[in-house]
């Protein structure tokens, strides 16, 4: 059961390991693009050139159907990879070896729809991948194991994706079939140790300047693809997709305001922020053009050392 880009991986070394994948579930095709033409999962294109059976259904809590076809599948286990579904107490009870999750975070910090935004945006050194027993609740399963890795410092979520991905399908590999035979003694998460990672809102994406430098930084490249890392300029929307903390900023002015561009050069923009930090803006797109470099779109729209970034 996977949705995304990131559940591919695990899906494919599943069939590598030699196991029966009897079915795939996935969320049902989406409009998507200026067109909005329908467009598969990435799970379903990669099961349909293996010949694997699709479910895509709307809703399955309560959907007789669905259940039926579980139950006929009567899975030694079920794997779910980013899936995007609560999945229901009967459904939970059917596999032999249980619903096994693999989760992008080290577990229990980070549980919900966004783990590895939230720990870019948070600043975490480190991330990883969880494979968990599935229960009810969201994420709170007990864990059967853990892996993690270093977060790179410009790293970004669709890089970072990719990586744990890779991660998740490897420790699935050696995880399911110690599962099987009974190995692995399951670790219980405790709610007080928990941080939650929601899914995203387009107004996340809105840059606050009254943050600091790094912060701001880690958000706009946590925050990719979607929502972005914004602000408002001129009636439009201007999207920061490369930024970071600049290196030396003896020069910023205290007194002004956060917002407030302190220079221009050939390396990008600079902005002051929160804590007497500055942030270098290198990549910008305008609302409906583009990504182009800051320097490139300061000169076309004539911007100065001391006018704002969120101009009206």
């Amino acid at each position: 059961m996977g949705t995304p880009e990131f559940s591919v991986p695990s899906l494919e070394r599943l069939i590598l390991d030699g196991h029966e994948v009897a079915a795939i579930f996935t969320q049902p095709d989406k409009p998507a693009g200026r067109g909005k033409h329908l467009r598969e999962p990435p799970v379903k294109a990669f099961a349909r050139e293996h010949g694997i059976p699709v479910h895509q259904p709307a809703k399955i809590r309560s959907n007789d159907e669905v259940r039926a076809i579980f139950e006929s599948i009567s899975p030694d286990a079920c794997v779910v990879v980013a899936y995007g579904k609560i999945l229901p107490a009967w459904m939970l009870a059917i596999p032999r070896l249980g619903c096994i999750n693999v989760h992008a975070s080290l577990l229990p910090k980070y549980r919900g729809a966004a783990p590895i935004t939230w720990a870019l945006a948070n600043g975490e050194p480190e991330t990883g991948v969880t494979i968990m027993q599935m229960d009810v609740g969201m994420d709170t399963g007990p864990m059967l194991t853990q892996r993690s890795i270093a977060i790179g410092d410009d790293e970004t979520a669709p890089q970072l994706s990719v990586r744990l991905a890779q991660l998740g399908a490897e420790l699935l590999s050696e995880t399911l079939p110690r599962v099987e035979r009974g190995e692995i003694a399951p670790i219980t998460q405790y709610a007080s140790e928990a941080t939650y990672a929601p899914m995203l809102k387009r107004e996340d994406g809105l840059i606050d300047w009254r943050m600091s430098a790094r912060e701001i930084a880690n958000r706009v490249r946590a925050f990719q693809p979607w929502p972005g890392s914004y602000t408002n300029f001129r009636g439009g929307r201007l999207t920061i997709w490369r930024a970071h903390e600049a290196s030396s900023h003896q020069d910023t002015d205290s007194s002004a305001e956060p917002g407030t561009i302190l220079n221009i050069d050939e390396s990008g923009i600079t902005v002051v922020c929160s804590a007497s930090s500055a942030l270098l803006i290198e990549e910008v797109q305008v609302e409906g053009k583009r990504r182009v470099s800051a320097r490139e779109f300061a000169n076309g729209a004539r911007l100065k050392a001391g006018g704002r970034t969120n101009q009206k």
